[in-house]
C-alpha cells in the first residue's frame, strides 16, 4: 500500500524559486513540469561537466528515478502543438493544433488562429458551419482526471486558460470550445502583452535641469538618501495608454553617495499624476521604481488603475555619474488574462505574487523595439539576461503559490519558459551564423569569438535557473532521507533545439514561382509551413476549384522539393532545403464533398494542404529589414535565403536528435530506470496510471512502465 503521495513534475524551461510553507499540509500526487525547449543533449554535458550539479533538479531526478536518452516529441516540433499533445496523449493530427499559429479552415482565408489558443481535439465543419464538436478526437488528460474525481491545476499550462475559443476573422463568431473544457480546479492562464511594446531611451546631461520642490519632498518621504541636487527629466520621458488610462512617465536622477562627490548613481521613475511613492509591500502594486545602475536588475512598476492590472519595468543600462550618458531600458507591459472562467485565481497570483512580469524579449536584442539602435551589444544581453532572471523569478514563484494553495491537488501542470528563449537568441554552435547578424562575411574564422564565447554562457545561464526552478519545486513537496522527492515529479520538455544560419522568406519564394498568394496562402511558424490552397466549397469566398486544388497542391510539392541549396559557404553541394513534406490526402471515389478535408498520421483538419519543414539550418523566421544577403549569393538568392537576425531553432523533424525533448521523473510511484525511448504523448497515460485512472479514449500514447 502506498503511503506518500505521488507526483509528477514536467518540466518546460522557466526557473522557480521555491517557498517552502512552514508547516505544510499534504503534498500534490502529480506535478507535471514543461521546461520550454530543454534538449537532453545541452543536460547531459552541463551534468557531466558539473554546470548543473548532480544532486540537485534535473542531477537529483535523475540519480534517484527515472531519464531517458530520447523523447520523441510532436510533428511540428513547436511550442503550443506539443505542449497540447503533451497534455493530451495525442497526435497533432488528432489535436488539431497545427503549429504555433495557423489558419482554421472555416475560418476567413487571411485569417489566423493562435495555437495556444485554437480548440484542443479539432471542431465540426457541417452544413450548419462551424460548431463545437460533441466528439473531439482528442482531450486534455484533466477533462477525464476531473470526471472521476481527481483535483487538477495548471499553472501557466498551455490548453488550461479558460477561455471560450471562437472562430476567428469573424464577428460574434461561433463557439468552438468552451471555456468549460479549458479550465481545472486552479487555473492560471500564461500572461498576454497588454499593448506596450519596450522602448529604449538615450538621454544626456542637457535633458536634465533642478527637480522641483515638489519631487524633493516626495522622494525625501520615500527615506531614501541622498547627497547631491536632485535633477529631473525636464520633459516627461514618455505617455501612454494602458488599460485605459493614461500614464506620464517622468524620471528623476539622484545621489546616494555620501562621498562630497557628485555622482549619480540612482534613477526614480515615476507616474506624474502620483508622483514619487514609496516601495510597496501591497501587491500588486510596486510604487515607484528606484533603478540602481550598479546593481544591473531592473524594478518592476505597476501601471495603478490599469483595467488589465498591467505592469511593466525599467533598467539602466549605462549612468554616467556627470548624467553625460544615460541609457534606459523600458519593458514591455504585461499582464495575465482576465478570463471570466478563472478570474479568481488570477487575481490570486496578482495579489500574492505581482502582476505578470516582463518576459524575456527577442526584441531587445533583434534592435527591433524602438530606441535601442545605438545600445551596445553588451548593454543589450545584459537587459535580455535581467529578464530571464527576473521571469523565471516569477513563474517559479506562481507555481509555488499554486501548490501552496492545493496541497490536496492530484496533478499540477506547470511550464518553464526558459531556455527556448535563451536559446533562440544565443545557440551559436555553428560556424556558418553570422556572429553579427548585420555582417554576412562575419562566419567562419571571422567569428567574433569573444561573442561566441559570451553566448555559450547565457544558454548555461538559462539552464541553471531553469534548474533551480525544479530544485525549488522539489524543496517545497520535500524528499525522503535518501533524496526521493516524496511527490513523483516529472520533467519534461516540449522539443529540443538546433542552431540555423539562414532565413528563408517564403511568400518570396512563392512570388518567385508564379503563384497567385490569393489562391495559395502559407502561415509559417519556425522552420515549419502551412499552406492553404483557398478552396471553393471549403474557404468562405473560396475561389479554387477542384481541378485546379490537386494541380496546386502538387506543384507546392515539386516546387518545395526543388528548392535547394548550392552555395558552398553553407553546403558542401547541393542539398534541398525542405527535409519533409507531406500532401493532403485526396478522398476515393471521387467524394468531392470531403475535398480539402482529408486527414492521416500527419495532416490535421487545419493543417495546411501542403505541410512541409525545413532542414535544420534554415528557419521562416529572422528575415530582417531591410534583407542582409547571405555572402556569396546573388540577387535573386538573396530574396529568398538571408543572414537572420537570431540564432536557435525548432519545428524540424521529431525524429531527428536535436529536436528531443528531455524526460526526467522521481518519486515515491517511480523506479531508477534508464530508458532509451519514450514519446511525449506517453506523459499523460503515465500521469492517469501514476493516479489510478484508464486514460480517455482519445489517448494515442501508452503509459510509461516506471515503477
Amino acid at each position: 500500500m502506498i503511503t506518500l503521495a505521488a507526483v509528477i513534475v514536467v518540466i518546460s524551461a522557466h526557473a522557480v524559486i521555491a517557498r517552502t510553507p512552514s508547516t505544510p499540509v499534504g503534498r500534490p500526487k502529480v506535478i507535471l513540469i514543461s521546461l520550454d525547449g530543454a534538449t537532453p543533449r545541452l543536460v547531459e554535458e552541463f551534468l557531466s561537466k558539473g554546470i548543473l550539479p548532480a544532486n540537485r533538479g534535473l542531477g537529483l531526478l535523475k540519480s534517484r528515478g527515472a531519464s531517458a536518452l530520447q523523447n520523441i516529441t510532436c510533428n511540428p516540433s513547436l511550442t503550443a502543438a506539443c505542449h497540447i499533445s503533451i497534455g493530451s496523449g495525442a497526435t497533432v493530427a488528432r489535436t488539431d493544433v497545427a503549429a504555433n499559429s495557423f489558419h482554421l479552415v472555416a475560418s476567413p482565408f487571411t485569417s489566423n488562429i493562435s495555437g495556444f489558443a485554437a480548440p484542443i481535439g479539432g471542431y465540426t465543419i457541417g452544413a450548419n458551419g462551424a460548431t463545437e464538436s460533441g466528439n473531439p478526437k482528442a482531450e486534455p488528460v484533466w477533462v477525464n482526471l476531473k470526471q472521476r474525481g481527481k483535483k487538477v491545476v495548471a499553472a501557466t499550462f498551455p490548453g488550461a486558460d479558460g477561455i471560450d475559443v471562437r472562430l476567428p476573422g469573424v464577428t460574434n463568431g461561433p463557439l468552438l470550445q468552451s471555456a468549460k473544457i479549458r479550465t481545472v480546479d486552479y487555473t492560471v492562464p500564461f500572461g498576454a502583452f497588454a499593448g506596450l511594446s519596450a522602448n529604449g531611451f538615450s538621454l544626456t546631461a542637457a535633458d536634465f535641469s533642478p527637480a522641483p520642490s515638489q519631487t524633493i519632498t516626495q522622494l525625501s518621504a520615500t527615506g531614501k538618501p541622498f547627497y547631491s541636487p536632485v535633477l529631473q527629466k525636464t520633459s516627461p520621458l514618455q505617455q501612454f495608454t494602458v488599460g485605459g488610462v493614461n500614464y506620464t512617465i517622468q524620471v528623476a536622477a539622484f545621489d546616494t553617495t555620501n562621498d562630497g562627490i557628485i555622482n549619480y548613481d540612482t534613477l526614480v521613475f515615476f507616474d506624474a499624476a502620483l508622483g514619487i511613492q514609496p516601495t510597496s509591500s501591497s501587491l500588486p502594486s510596486t510604487g515607484s521604481a528606484f533603478v540602481s545602475a550598479r546593481d544591473g536588475k531592473s524594478q518592476l512598476f505597476y501601471l495603478e488603475g490599469s483595467s488589465n492590472k498591467a505592469g511593466t519595468a525599467f533598467y539602466v543600462s549605462f549612468l554616467a555619474p556627470d548624467l553625460s550618458t544615460v541609457r534606459i531600458a523600458r519593458y514591455s507591459a504585461n499582464a495575465i488574462p482576465r478570463n471570466a472562467a478563472v478570474l479568481s485565481d488570477v487575481d490570486d497570483i496578482n495579489n500574492s505574487v505581482g502582476f505578470w512580469a516582463p518576459q524575456p524579449d527577442f526584441r531587445i536584442p533583434e534592435r527591433l523595439s524602438p530606441g535601442f539602435d545605438r545600445f551596445p551589444d553588451l548593454e543589450l544581453e545584459a537587459i535580455y539576461e535581467d529578464q530571464v532572471r527576473s521571469f523565471t523569478d516569477y513563474q517559479t514563484r506562481v507555481v509555488l503559490r499554486a501548490i501552496d494553495r492545493n496541497r490536496d491537488a492530484d496533478l499540477i501542470m506547470t511550464y518553464i519558459e526558459q531556455p527556448d528563449g535563451s536559446e533562440h537568441q544565443f545557440l551559436t554552435t555553428d560556424s556558418r551564423q553570422a556572429s553579427d547578424f548585420r555582417n554576412p562575411n562575419s562566419i567562419g574564422n571571422n567569428r567574433d569569438k569573444a561573442k561566441i564565447a559570451r553566448y555559450r554562457t547565457y544558454v548555461q545561464t538559462a539552464y541553471r535557473l531553469a534548474n533551480q526552478s525544479v530544485q525549488r519545486i522539489i524543496e517545497a513537496v520535500g524528499t525522503t532521507r535518501n533524496g526521493t522527492p516524496k511527490s513523483n515529479i516529472i520533467v519534461v520538455s516540449d522539443h529540443g533545439f538546433a542552431p540555423f544560419h539562414t532565413a528563408v522568406s517564403f511568400n518570396a519564394f512563392l512570388t518567385s514561382r508564379g503563384f497567385d498568394l490569393t489562391k495559395v496562402r502559407a502561415v509559417t511558424s519556425g522552420p515549419a509551413v502551412n499552406i492553404y490552397i483557398n478552396l471553393l466549397g471549403r474557404e468562405p469566398n473560396g475561389t479554387v476549384g477542384s481541378a485546379e486544388y490537386i494541380a496546386l497542391k502538387q506543384q507546392l510539392v515539386a516546387e518545395l522539393k526543388g528548392l535547394v541549396e548550392v552555395n558552398p559557404n553553407y553546403s558542401r553541394g547541393s542539398k534541398q532545403i525542405f527535409e519533409k513534406i507531406y500532401s493532403r490526402p485526396i478522398p476515393g471515389r471521387g467524394d468531392n464533398s470531403l475535398l480539402g478535408l482529408g486527414t492521416n498520421s500527419v495532416i490535421a483538419q487545419d493543417s495546411g494542404d501542403v505541410f512541409a519543414t525545413l532542414a535544420e539550418g534554415y528557419n521562416f523566421d529572422g528575415v530582417q529589414t531591410p534583407i542582409v544577403p547571405r555572402l556569396g549569393d546573388s540577387a535573386a538568392t538573396a530574396s529568398i535565403l538571408s543572414v537572420p537576425n537570431f540564432y536557435g531553432a525548432h519545428g524540424y523533424n521529431p525524429d531527428s536528435p536535436n529536436m528531443s525533448a528531455i524526460f526526467y521523473a522521481a518519486g515515491p510511484n517511480i523506479g531508477r530506470k534508464r530508458l532509451r525511448v519514450v514519446r511525449n504523448i506517453d506523459i499523460a497515460p503515465t500521469i492517469s496510471k501514476i493516479l489510478g485512472v484508464e486514460p480517455d479514449r482519445t489517448v494515442q500514447g501508452v503509459a510509461l512502465n516506471l515503477n
